[in-house]
C-alpha cells in the first residue's frame, strides 16, 4: 500500500514523515483492516488541544480514516459516517444507585416448611405425652423411611446396593430394643443387624460385596443406632420432658443459625461443604440454643439447673452443626441437594434427621451426667 494513502498517528513509531491529510474515502479494505488491528487507536483529543487535527485519526475499517474529518473533506456524493466507538472501550457500568436492588431470598418455601413442621410437631407431642410406646413407633417409622431414602440415593448416584430389608427390620428392632432393654439391648441389636447385612448380601454376586456391606453397616449405625438414644431418653421418669428438651434445643439451634446467618451472615463457615453456612449463623445457633437450654433445664427437667442448660445448649449447637455438615458432605459426594421430597419445604426425612441424629447421644450423655438416668 502506498504511503500516501495513510499515515500513522503522531508518535506511534510507524510510517515515515508527516505527509499531510489523506485523500477522502476508505484507505484500505477489510483484509488490510485485519492486518492493522494491532495498530494503536488514538482517542479523540479534546477541543483546544494544540495537536494538529489531522494527527488524531483512528484506524477503524467501518468509519472514515480520520475520526475528526469534516463534511467538506468528502466528495459531494459521499456522506460522512458517524464515528464508531472502539470495541476496546466497553460501555460504562451503571452506578450502584442505578442498579436494581436484589431482594434477599430465604432459599426455601417457608409456608410449606412451617406447615409441615407444625404438623410433625403435633404428631410428636401427641404421641410423646399420651402413650410412650406410640412415640417409639414414630421413631421406628422415621428410621425406616430414612434408611430407604439413604439406600435409594446410594444406589442411584453411586451404584452401591446396601440391602434395605435387613437394615429396615434391624433398625426398627434396634429402636425397640433400646427402649425395652436399654443401651445393652441397642448394642446387641446393632451387632445382629450388621451380621444380617453381611449374610443377606451373600445371596448376590460377589462383585461390589465389600462396598455394599460397608455402606450397609454405615447406614445401620448412622440412622437407627443414633436414633436409639432418643428411645433411651424416653425411658426416664421424666422421659417425655427430656425428649422434648432434646427436640426443642435442636430445632432452636437450627432456627437461630438460619435466621442470623440469613440476615447477618458474611463469613463462610465451611464453603467447600455447605456454602450457605456462616460463622455468624453458628454464633446465632449457640446463642439461641444456650438460652433455650437454660430455660428447659430450669423449668422442665427434674433437678436441672440453668447453668447445666447453658452447657447443654452449647453442646447441642455444636453437635447439630456438625451433623448438618456431615450430611452435607454425603449429599455433596452424591451430587444431590436433598435426600428426598417427602416433606415439602424440608426435603426428605433424612434432611430433618441430619442434626437430630448426632445430637441424641450428646443430650442423653449430658442428661445422665447432670441429673442421672432417671
Amino acid at each position: 500500500m502506498n504511503d500516501s494513502s495513510w499515515r500513522s498517528p503522531a508518535g506511534s513509531g510507524f510510517g515515515g514523515p508527516d505527509q499531510g491529510p489523506a485523500p477522502a474515502g476508505p484507505a484500505y479494505d477489510g483484509r488490510q483492516a485485519a492486518q492493522t488491528r494491532p495498530m494503536p487507536i488514538v482517542s479523540d483529543v479534546p477541543a483546544g488541544d494544540n495537536q494538529d487535527d489531522h494527527d488524531r485519526g483512528a484506524a477503524l475499517p467501518s468509519g472514515p480514516l480520520f475520526r475528526d474529518e469534516t463534511p467538506h473533506e468528502h466528495p459531494p456524493h459521499e456522506h460522512p459516517q458517524e464515528p464508531m466507538s472502539s470495541p476496546s472501550q466497553p460501555p460504562p457500568a451503571p452506578s450502584p444507585r442505578q442498579q436494581p436492588r436484589q431482594k434477599k431470598s430465604a432459599g426455601r418455601d417457608l409456608g410449606a416448611a412451617i406447615g409441615v413442621g407444625v404438623g410433625l410437631g403435633a404428631v410428636i407431642i401427641a404421641s410423646l405425652f399420651i402413650w410412650k410406646p406410640a412415640f417409639v413407633g414414630v421413631i421406628a417409622v422415621a428410621v425406616v423411611v430414612g434408611l430407604w431414602e439413604l439406600t435409594s440415593r446410594l444406589q442411584e448416584r453411586k451404584g452401591i446396593k446396601a440391602p434395605l430389608v435387613p437394615l429396615a427390620v434391624g433398625g426398627a428392632a434396634m429402636v425397640v430394643a433400646g427402649y425395652v432393654r436399654g443401651a445393652e439391648g441397642a448394642w446387641v441389636a446393632m451387632a445382629l443387624t450388621a451380621l444380617a447385612v453381611l449374610v443377606w448380601r451373600m445371596t448376590e454376586p460377589p462383585e461390589g460385596y465389600l462396598k455394599d456391606v460397608t455402606a450397609g453397616v454405615f447406614a445401620a449405625f448412622y440412622v437407627p443406632f443414633l436414633a436409639t438414644f432418643v428411645a433411651l431418653l424416653l425411658t426416664a421418669d421424666d422421659g417425655p420432658q427430656r425428649v422434648l428438651t432434646f427436640l426443642l434445643l435442636t430445632v432452636v439451634s437450627d432456627t437461630g443459625a438460619y435466621a442470623v446467618g440469613w440476615r447477618f451472615g458474611k463469613h463462610k463457615l465451611a464453603p467447600r461443604i455447605s456454602p450457605g453456612k456462616t460463622r455468624e449463623g453458628l454464633l446465632g445457633a449457640v446463642a439461641f440454643a444456650m438460652a433455650a437450654g437454660a430455660l428447659c433445664m430450669q423449668f422442665m427437667i427434674d433437678d436441672g439447673t440453668w447453668w447445666q442448660g447453658l452447657l447443654l445448649g452449647l453442646a447441642v449447637a455444636a453437635s447439630a452443626t456438625l451433623g448438618d455438615l456431615g450430611e452435607s458432605m454425603i449429599k455433596r459426594d452424591l451430587g444431590i441437594k436433598d435426600m428426598g421430597t417427602l416433606l415439602p419445604g424440608h426435603g426428605g426425612i433424612m434432611d430433618r434427621l441430619d442434626s437430630l441424629l448426632p445430637t441424641a447421644p450428646v443430650v442423653w450423655l449430658l442428661m445422665v451426667v447432670f441429673v442421672g438416668s432417671g
